[in-house]
């Protein structure tokens, strides 16, 4: 037995399989076959040692989708082999030519290996497969994209289209990606039907049809606009039948949720870029589409059956949705701002980096008109955080520079609105500022110079150790790099209108860069360290492609800062939030094997937000939230407001004194425990209990109407009180059991005089088995301790009260992101347990919250055909 007769016998396999039931009946084909040519040649040992390697790479694609929900079908892809030219080129360029770290080639590897897995393999007659890739925001999606495209080559894909962003500008930043790092590494296998300059969109070849050459690898990078996609269309359907049989085509979708998506007003409307995109699928007998984004949230509402409510239509991921993980040293939303809690403890330390300035209101009437329609007239000013973030990005030029990092891009984002006249107006004012100050800032020991140490010496060391990979630098070593700054800053604006726009081509440059609609999705600005952001976008998907300071920071990962509202910031940590929610719900739906046609993706709604435009939400269901198989909590509070907390005290006092009084205590319980409350206690304590009004999912009617409708499941419930022996006794009775012990759960920073004091969680995963004789382990997970419970104490419910200390204060001295409480009083607040499964509630849900108004809706229209304009589509 030679292996070259088993790697041909395997090779065989690998070519029966997609036609075949199963691994078994591939055996037989291929054993069929050769008998039939050449009878005995091959011993039966060939033939199992040859089964034997299939059946074990079939089960490594199994251990590969561990971020993916599928549609069921037979596993056909297992990794790269020796024999394919394009991965392993570009991972050697990778490797060698970009110097990327091992470890972060191998990410991608995995990562990309696995979506392949999920397409249609291209060996088979004709297929349609559609499916979304759920990257991060500016976490390198176009790395994962490029090595899906090379795997497709290797495997058999023939055509390569990319539908690359609605600009010129994106269409080309994304071709050159391509040619450089994948193109180039094989130059010769490939016709490329759209040019690399700016103006190289598609055009219809002279012969007519798309195909022009039967050998190689044909790539168009297309810009998602009308006239180029009908050119194509066209190319395409003059194609002989005959040609475009062979086409095994694979499209990418880059930021997917932006023009793809339907957002017709009618059920049955189409838009004309939408239009376009199906029918190109539709014309091609093989074809794989592939959406990438970071803001799913268009795509999952995508409505995925024809109006006769049977047929699979649009652009719905039918056959896939998978999470791209997280790659270690990137930036993102939880990184930055942290995020509430969906499995959070409140031990964990995730509460953001300290890199966050808030702008106090009143400077915003400095830099934005009260009303839009008076832009044309206001002059903006200088705004004393828009100075301090001024000197901090020259600070932090200089300090890069001390560093080493002369020849490193390094820039600043000021993004405050979306119309042309407004980035005008403000980058005159912002080149006026540095001519004024040019002189002062260069002589050291001047007032500006002055202030300017005040400045850095405020934010030096200010992110810790464990994320900055460089030392700080003193002011002392950075003042002397001021000049060569001054010297080599430019202030371009960056939209369609402009003449001076962004060039990260030739010398590495300096930028104060500021715009609007283009900034927002898919353009990069290199060397980001300051963002200056003021923008009051009321979409999730808007606002969080605006954040192009999430990415990668090599040797500058203690510099980055954002100055921004505080309530932006609040919908920043929110979004991070709903961001991981979603992930979750895909995990739980690959876990439990379901595809996305039986369970559509849940999105939870955010007090005063719009998921996406309200045209590509038509298909989503607003239904009741269900809290089967949850835990919620209260964590944020107004502390200032010493009648409501009073109430909010008096409601726990009632509830406990009516379990006591009914003899329900658990006497040989630690905590204070009271097993079989009858709901209408309960009831009466959501009833009475007024929550802080971002806790729309914990407002009273939510809470009993759920409750009461929840039939014979919900009638008793175990109540207890979470409290810690190193703290003090609460001030007041809590009714008949006197006082209690408190907990201590500081805030989080936030801008002075808030109303609002937000802890992050209020819960940990221990206190859930007060009521059993669970032991807990702290590597238990909140899923694994919900089960375990119910497996002790049944489906009862569990209602958590916690005392917090009025007092309370960060665990460690000098907390850089949480502070002081200093409430009125102490707090009493609640966390809940619900028995069941998430998924007991059915298809979607969403929290009924308040709705944005018709004049917000208006102001958004006009946002987005100002941002349409500045973009110049």
């Amino acid at each position: 037995m030679t292996s070259t007769q088993v790697d041909a016998v395997v090779a065989m396999l690998d070519d029966a399989l997609p036609t075949s039931k199963d691994l078994e009946s591939a055996l037989k084909t291929v054993k069929d076959r050769q008998e039939a040519l050449m009878p005995g040649l091959l011993p039966p040992e060939i033939y199992n040692q040859a089964f034997k390697i299939m059946a074990k790479r079939l089960e490594d694609v199994e251990v590969i989708k561990v971020n993916s929900v599928i549609r069921k079908r037979d596993p056909w892809y297992c990794g790269s082999k020796p024999s394919d030219l394009h991965w392993p080129a570009l991972k050697k360029y990778l490797l060698n030519a970009k110097n990327w770290h091992t470890s972060d080639v191998e990410s991608i590897d995995t990562t990309s290996t696995e979506v392949m897995s999920l397409l249609n393999n291209p060996k088979e007659e004709k297929f349609t497969c559609k499916g979304l890739v759920v990257g991060h925001v500016q976490s390198g999606k176009t790395a994962n994209m490029t090595a899906v495209m090379a795997k497709a080559i290797d495997a058999g894909y023939n055509t390569i289209i990319v539908l690359a962003g609605l600009t010129n500008k994106l269409r080309q930043q994304t071709q050159l990606r391509i040619m450089s790092d994948l193109v180039e590494r094989r130059r010769g296998y490939w016709h490329v039907r759209t040019a690399v300059d700016e103006n190289g969109d598609f055009q219809k070849p002279p012969s007519g049809g798309l195909l022009s050459h039967s050998d190689g690898v044909q790539l168009a990078v297309v810009k998602k606009n009308v006239s180029p996609l009908e050119k194509l269309f066209r190319a395409i359907k003059e194609t002989p039948p005959f040609a475009l049989n062979r086409l095994k085509v694979l499209i990418i979708d880059d930021e997917c949720d932006q023009a793809s998506v339907n957002s017709a007003s009618g059920e049955t409307d189409m838009t004309a870029i939408n239009e376009r995109i199906r029918g190109l699928l539709k014309l091609f007998p093989s074809v794989t589409y592939v959406g990438y984004t970071a803001t799913p949230f268009a795509n999952v509402f995508i409505n995925p059956y024809k109006p006769d409510g049977v047929t699979l239509d649009d652009l719905y991921p039918s056959e896939f949705i998978t999470c791209l993980p997280t790659p270690e040293r990137y930036f993102g939303a939880n990184k930055l701002f942290g995020q509430p809690p969906v499995e959070s403890d409140r031990d964990d330390s995730d509460d953001g980096l300290d890199m966050i300035r808030h702008i106090d209101e009143d400077e915003i009437p400095l830099l934005q008109p009260a009303k839009a329609k008076e832009r044309e007239v206001f002059q903006p000013a200088m705004a004393p955080s828009l100075e301090q973030a001024i000197m901090y990005f020259l600070c932090c030029c200089a300090a890069r520079r001390v560093r080493g990092d002369m020849d490193k891009h390094m820039s600043m984002l000021v993004h405050t609105s979306a119309y042309v006249t407004m980035h005008d107006k403000l980058a005159s004012l912002i080149r006026g500022w540095l001519n004024v100050k040019d002189a002062e800032l260069r002589v050291a020991g001047s007032n500006t110079s002055k202030r300017l140490e005040t400045v850095w010496k405020k934010e030096n060391g200010r992110v810790g150790a464990d994320v900055a990979s460089e030392a700080p630098i003193e002011f002392s070593d950075l003042i002397q790099e001021i000049p060569a700054v001054l010297d080599r800053i430019e202030v371009p604006i960056e939209n369609g209108a402009s003449d001076d726009r962004i060039d990260y081509t030739g010398n590495a440059k300096t930028y104060i860069v500021v715009g609007g609609s283009v900034l927002a999705r898919g353009l990069t600005i290199e060397g980001l360290m300051v963002s200056y952001f003021l923008r009051s976008a009321s979409q999730y998907d808007t606002l969080l492609q605006m954040g192009r300071w999430f990415g990668y920071r090599p040797r500058y990962e203690d510099l980055p800062r954002i100055w921004t509202t505080e309530d932006l910031a609040l919908r920043f940590r929110a979004l991070a939030g709903i961001e991981a929610e979603v992930r979750e719900e895909i995990e739980e739906y690959r876990i439990r094997d379901i595809t996305p046609k039986e369970m559509a993706v849940r999105v939870r709604a955010i007090p005063g937000m719009a998921i996406t435009t309200a045209s590509k939400m038509k298909a989503a269901n607003r239904c009741a939230i269900s809290y089967w198989g949850t835990h919620r909590q209260t964590f944020r509070f107004h502390h200032r407001d010493a009648a409501l907390l009073a109430r909010n005290w008096q409601a726990g006092a009632d509830l406990v004194s009516q379990a006591e009084n009914l003899g329900l205590r658990k006497v040989d319980s630690e905590a204070p425990l009271w097993a079989d409350v009858p709901r209408t206690a309960i009831n009466r304590f959501f009833s009475t209990y007024e929550s802080h009004h971002d806790h729309k999912d914990l407002s009273s009617k939510a809470l009993n109407d759920f409750i009461s409708g929840a039939g014979e499941v919900l009638q008793k419930w175990n109540v207890a009180i979470i409290g810690s022996k190193r703290t003090r006794a609460s001030d007041d009775m809590l009714g008949v059991i006197g006082q209690v012990p408190t907990v201590n759960r500081a805030k989080l920073n936030a801008a002075s005089g808030s109303e609002t004091a937000d802890i992050k969680a209020l819960m940990s995963r221990s206190d859930l088995v007060v009521d059993s004789n669970l032991k807990f382990e702290k590597n238990m997970k909140w899923s694994d301790l919900k089960l375990a419970r119910e497996s002790l104490v049944g489906n009862k419910p569990l209602l958590l009260l916690y005392i917090i200390d009025k007092n309370s204060k960060p665990q460690t001295e000098g907390s850089k992101n949480r502070s002081k409480l200093e409430a009125v009083s102490d707090i009493l607040g609640y966390g809940v347990v619900f028995p069941g499964s998430k998924e007991s509630s059915g298809n979607y849900f969403s929290v009924d919250v308040e709705y944005v108004s018709g004049d917000e809706i208006d102001e958004i229209d006009e946002e987005e055909r100002a941002q349409t304009e500045a973009a110049n589509v």
